[in-house]
């Protein structure tokens, strides 16, 4: 794969990710919401296990002490792009700061379970439909 194809996909991949993240903390509080003012699309089924899915997987990561799959593979792919720390692109610069933090390893898995509790709760206080 050619340098500026690896580049691209990262920052695509990166996008793909941030979307993923506010999406994931974003519905949480749309479901909360929705739950107090009658919003039916609050309840679909197939949305709330999505969003139980992927908050378990994240803590389950984060548990087991791995990055998320799309973090690897895109550091992968920003390797294949001879990309350093600063040969990034503007894609790359705004929604890695947005993204990644630097804190020691605790703070996510802490977090990442605290929120996977929350977005369970919200499954008995906002009951999907059936």
């Amino acid at each position: 794969m050619n340098p500026a194809t690896a580049a691209l996909l990262a920052d695509t991949l990166l996008a793909l990710h941030m979307g993923i993240v506010l999406f994931v903390v974003g519905l949480l509080p749309l479901v909360l919401a929705g739950g107090v003012r009658g919003w039916h699309w609050v309840r679909h089924r197939g949305l709330r296990l999505t969003h139980l899915g992927l908050m378990l997987f994240i803590a389950a990561q984060a548990w087991l002490g791995r990055l998320c799959p799309l973090t690897v593979w895109e550091q992968d792919l920003r390797r294949l792009a001879g990309q350093g720390a600063y040969g990034e692109s503007f894609i790359e610069h705004w929604l890695s700061r947005l993204l990644y933090w630097d804190l020691p390893w605790w703070v996510f898995v802490a977090t990442y379970t605290g929120f996977a509790g929350l977005v369970a709760c919200a499954w008995w206080w906002v009951r999907p439909d059936q």
